[in-house]
């Protein structure tokens, strides 16, 4: 049984930790659109264009059994376009607005996330639907996925930069003050214990991880993991569309239990394509 796991660079790894505690034993396929990287710089119908374009492509190739959004930028825009055009189960990643909510006791929280995903229609109906006697801050940072992205290759943070892009995340009205901070991109987790030491107090950092492997668990249910095939004739693999792992990359990479696979022709097309902004 394989899941495909798909991002617009290496943030989905998030995700994939948490999907191999609660689904082990299935074959993920990863694959980071790393060409398109950053998707909050795109407008809107060009990157629906391209997200479903790739996923044709990935889904003829792989025939997995769930895919796995692992985007929140992508998840409040393509979602309905790639159920309508696929038959496999799809999970997306949206930020936890809900149980933000209800946990907490300020009743004061931010979202922390790229310019799409705070400006889509979608998390306003989220927050809305869910946190209407709440107060929330959305904040689009343009810089966050970058650095988490430059971290995860195992660069310095640049902490001056880190502790501007969170700043906006802390408010104070009168003896309340933002309680919460929901790391609404999945590159952003892999910040979080650097943002810990420059908050200026203390919050909860909630992130849809385990929600999105739990969801993904009750679509294809537990099996026997006796019945799956040799590990080394099937492994887990890693596909950039960019097509150019260095070293870095692939040490990441193999971290996660993954390893690098040049793409395939019909991904490769996407390569050289970038965002019409």
């Amino acid at each position: 049984m394989t899941i495909l796991v798909f991002d617009s660079g290496v943030g989905g790894l998030s995700i994939l930790r948490e999907v191999r505690v609660i689904l082990p034993g299935r074959r993920i396929v990863y694959v980071g659109d790393d060409a398109g990287f950053p998707y909050g710089d795109w407008p809107e119908a060009p990157l629906v264009e391209r997200i479903v374009g790739l996923f044709e492509r990935c889904l003829d190739t792989f025939d997995p059994s769930l895919a796995i959004v692992a985007c929140n930028t992508a998840s409040t825009l393509i979602m309905p376009a790639l159920r309508t055009r696929f038959e496999i189960p799809f999970v997306g990643t949206v930020p936890p607005i809900k149980p933000a909510a209800e946990r907490t006791a300020s009743g004061m929280i931010s979202v922390l996330a790229t310019p799409g995903t705070v400006q889509r229609p979608y998390v306003a109906r989220l927050i809305e639907e869910h946190a209407d006697t709440c107060d929330v801050t959305l904040i689009g940072s343009t810089r966050l996925a970058r650095l988490a992205e430059q971290h995860m290759r195992g660069l310095p943070v640049d902490h001056e930069r880190l502790a501007e892009e969170i700043r906006p995340c802390f408010l104070e009205r009168g003896e309340r003050r933002t309680d919460i901070v929901i790391l609404g991109c999945t590159h952003y987790p892999f910040l979080v214990h650097e943002m810990r030491k420059l908050a200026p107090w203390p919050v909860d950092w909630l992130e849809p991880a385990e929600a999105i492997a739990r969801r993904s668990l009750s679509l294809i249910g537990h099996v026997d993991e006796r019945n799956f095939s040799d590990p080394e004739l099937s492994p887990d693999i890693a596909i950039m569309t960019r097509g150019k792992t260095d070293a870095p990359l692939r040490r990441l990479l193999s971290g996660f239990g993954l390893q690098a696979r040049e793409p395939i022709d019909a991904l490769a097309i996407f390569r050289d394509r970038q965002a019409v902004v």
